[in-house]
């Protein structure tokens, strides 16, 4: 019978790198969270045409993003869940971003190229899967089998 660990025992070799894969992760999103809340107007520009009320969505996202990224950072009771909110929210933005690269949305006055788009839209599901194991949801693919 082949030696399975659960989500909630890791091994320690890991604790390290998931520790500073959780500060990386819940600083970007305070980050962004602050931005969409100080500087909407970017992110209400690729909010895609059938998103109603652009500004409220755009503000309510910033407030999401900066509590998910203190449940992720202080609160570790908490760590789980915000795991599963911040993986949840890079899907639901997943349409502003493709709208944002299908439609060359300027941002700031400035466009981006696809050098910019492709690997954006490509590393979404990362984001993801970074935010699941940042938050103690998977160890995949690092569990020992």
């Amino acid at each position: 019978m082949p030696d399975v660990i659960p989500v909630t025992e890791h091994p320690a070799r890991y604790d390290g790198f998931r520790t500073a894969a959780r500060v990386v992760l819940g600083a970007a999103y305070l980050v962004a969270g602050i931005a969409h809340i100080a500087a909407p107007g970017g992110f209400v520009r690729i909010t895609p045409g059938w998103v109603p009320a652009s500004d409220a969505v755009v503000l309510a996202t910033g407030v999401c993003e900066i509590v998910g990224a203190i449940a992720l950072l202080f609160i570790p009771s908490l760590r789980r869940a915000a795991g599963i909110a911040l993986a949840a929210y890079a899907i639901c933005v997943f349409p502003a971003n493709i709208n944002h690269a299908l439609n060359n949305i300027a941002v700031g006055g400035t466009t981006m190229s696809w050098w910019y788009h492709g690997p954006r839209l490509a590393l979404q599901p990362m984001i993801v899967w970074w935010a699941l194991w940042a938050g103690q949801v998977t160890d995949w693919p690092f569990r020992r089998r």
